[in-house]
């Protein structure tokens, strides 16, 4: 006799119900997709007990037929696909036929639906998987779907579901994620008999400031992209960068919602210095490619979906959203939060309160309308236009000439070294101020930060870091581009290297000389600076290459970091200016304008912000004001 014997239906479908109903939110999940399916555009969420008691769905799709409505319940029946063939080119959301299966075979579940030309609808319920009731009813078109005592015949699935607080809290967040993803369709959803939402309109503003607070949407970047291989479209969110929050991140293919670690990571590596650790920023992207491109039948629950070329999809989904964020001002804004009374309630009436960083930063804006900001509120009057075509000197080597207007880096080459070429005015900006007829709102304190007037309020700017920046992604660019940046020195420099550190020296050797350090061996672990980059200080060579070194090895040891990005992180860190320094203001000026020329003036290489804004409406807040 065979020991091998072919299970039950009913056994088949409860296993199967392991991987496709893991807990109340994957019901949710699998008949909401039905419903989106079926063509409906609205739908309607109840659940009670967290759904443990209760899941019903109601939709005004297109409804069933007898047979069909029979179908659906059983194992493996779809009207989705027809072959194999069509696997590759999925459009719809479901496609297996076994979601219904599974839920019916671990609750008692009901059906009820009509067709636009039917006039009295149908009603099956299921014990079990097994029918027990068939039924007319009326009703409207569509399909309701009612899922009620989850797991009762499976008690040891349902004593390892979480509390009602977590398992709710996973299916409102799938019911956000579609509501998200398709904002023509009209959702609505109870828990427990109490309304939580309803969303007439397609309006993503509206959902998105429901979901995460009041004008959240104004904050966001929006960013479109398109080619004939791919579509991205959504928004980015800033970084709450003095927080450690972690804030949601979707992406849909084709509208399906889905995880995928190679866009998490891209996302994270184009967001880069700006993120603080265990930090990630909230992004919501719909990418649309051909679905013969794409498996979407590697996961159980349908989460996941492969590339048929995913090296290509990375290489176009990476600068559309670095490049998105490089144009946009991603400085933390400061807020102000009611501070608790001696009863520990928040005071209500009281102007009293205390500085925080906003979890919701202010409206968004570019990073040419901060610099016109600045411009604007930093010079009480812009006289006639003036010619902006500036080359500057290095920062603090020499006296350098009026700050031009929002700075564009262009690296020349010629007999002098690297040089920045601040080019042509920001477009909209209509003139540039005089110096020498407006005394520009810029101080600085304690000798660490820098306070400038902007039009909307005021901007900190911690000096070192800020120097810091413009110093690393020079040290990049000439490294990068191979540009000369040596300057000789009149009389040659000796370092002696311990061994360690001509190791190290070793390692980075031709980086260094690609960064303009000129250096000739002489003798063992012995060598001669002969020239060095532009912004070492006279009288430091020999120190300055020496604590280089150090901080290349440190940060080889704990960052883990690649080698010419490293390099220039301990070049910038060590010839920035120090905290305590005193600046005069064109000094000040040509740090501002310079520290706007680069790509991301809003973090330091190790991911420190640099400026900070406080608007004058949070001032106004601050004081009782408003």
């Amino acid at each position: 006799m065979a020991r091998i014997a072919r299970l039950p239906d009913s056994i088949a479908n409860k296993i199967s119900a392991g991987e496709v109903v893991q807990r109340p939110a994957s019901v949710v999940k699998e008949l909401l997709e039905n419903s989106i399916d079926a063509g409906a555009d609205k739908i309607t969420l109840s659940v009670k007990d967290a759904g443990k008691e209760l899941i019903r769905i109601v939709d005004n799709g297109a409804g069933m037929l007898r047979d069909d409505a029979l179908l659906c319940v059983e194992r493996f029946a779809t009207s989705k696909i027809t072959g194999v063939e069509d696997l590759d080119s999925l459009k719809t959301l479901g496609f297996r036929g076994e979601a219904l299966a599974s839920i019916s075979s671990v609750s008692h579940f009901e059906l009820k639906t009509r067709t636009a030309k039917e006039t009295l609808g149908l009603r099956f319920r299921y014990e079990g998987g097994a029918l027990a009731e068939e039924s007319g009813v009326q009703g409207e078109q569509g399909t309701t779907m009612s899922v009620r005592n989850l797991f009762y015949n499976v008690p040891a699935r349902r004593k390892f579901l979480k509390s009602n607080a977590t398992e709710f809290q996973h299916i409102f967040e799938v019911i956000k994620s579609f509501a998200l993803a398709y904002p023509e369709i009209e959702w609505r959803m109870y828990n427990d008999d109490e309304e939580l939402f309803h969303f007439r309109t397609p309006e993503m503003a509206e959902r998105l400031n429901f979901f995460y607070g009041s004008d959240f949407s104004d904050s966001l970047i929006e960013l479109s992209e398109e080619n004939d291989y791919l579509s991205i479209r959504g928004f980015l969110g800033k970084p709450a960068m003095q927080k450690r929050k972690k804030l949601d991140q979707y992406f849909f293919i084709n509208r399906r919602v889905i995880q995928n670690r190679m866009l998490s990571q891209a996302v994270q590596q184009a967001y880069g210095e700006l993120l603080v650790e265990r930090q990630a920023p909230f992004v919501l992207l719909f990418l649309e490619i051909d679905p013969t491109r794409i498996d979407v039948n590697v996961h159980p629950a349908k989460l996941e979906v492969r590339f048929d070329d995913e090296r290509s999809v990375r290489n176009m989904f990476y600068p559309v959203i670095k490049r998105a964020i490089q144009l946009h001002d991603f400085s933390p804004d400061l807020g102000a939060t009611e501070r608790d009374d001696a009863f520990g309630a928040p005071r209500q009436e009281s102007a009293w309160r205390k500085l925080s960083f906003q979890d919701i930063p202010d409206r968004s804006m570019t990073t040419g309308d901060l610099y016109r900001n600045y411009r604007e509120g930093a010079f009480q009057h812009a006289p006639e236009t003036r010619s902006s075509t500036l080359l500057q000197s290095e920062l603090f080597t020499g006296p350098s000439g009026s700050p031009a207007p929002k700075p564009q880096p262009e690296l020349r080459e010629g007999d002098e070294g690297l040089s920045f070429a601040l080019l042509s005015p920001l477009p909209g900006d209509e003139g540039q101020p005089n110096p020498k007829e407006a005394e520009p709102k810029i101080w600085q304190l304690h000798n660490k930060y820098l306070i400038c007037q902007i039009k909307t309020g005021l901007m900190i700017i911690d000096q070192h870091v800020a120097h810091e920046r413009v110093l690393y992604e020079r040290a990049v660019d000439v490294m990068t581009q191979n540009v000369p940046n040596s300057q000789q020195l009149l009389f040659p420099q000796k370092v002696e290297f311990r061994p360690w550190e001509y190791e190290v020296f070793e390692e980075i050797r031709e980086d260094l000389y690609r960064l303009g350090f000129n250096l000739r061996l002489f003798g063992n672990r012995t060598i001669m600076i002969e020239g060095v980059p532009q912004d070492v200080k006279p009288g430091t060579e020999v120190t300055i290459l020496q604590e280089m070194i150090a901080e290349y090895q440190d940060n080889a040891s704990r960052l883990k970091l690649e080698k010419r990005d490293n390099l220039a992180k301990s070049y910038s860190c060590r010839n920035a200016i120090m905290t305590g320094q005193k600046l005069n203001l064109e000094e000040m000026r040509t740090l501002i304008d310079n520290l706007f020329a680069t790509r991301d003036p809003y973090s330091c290489p190790h991911g420190r912000p640099v400026i900070i804004k406080l608007s004058l409406d949070q001032l106004d807040r601050m004081f009782g004001r408003k």
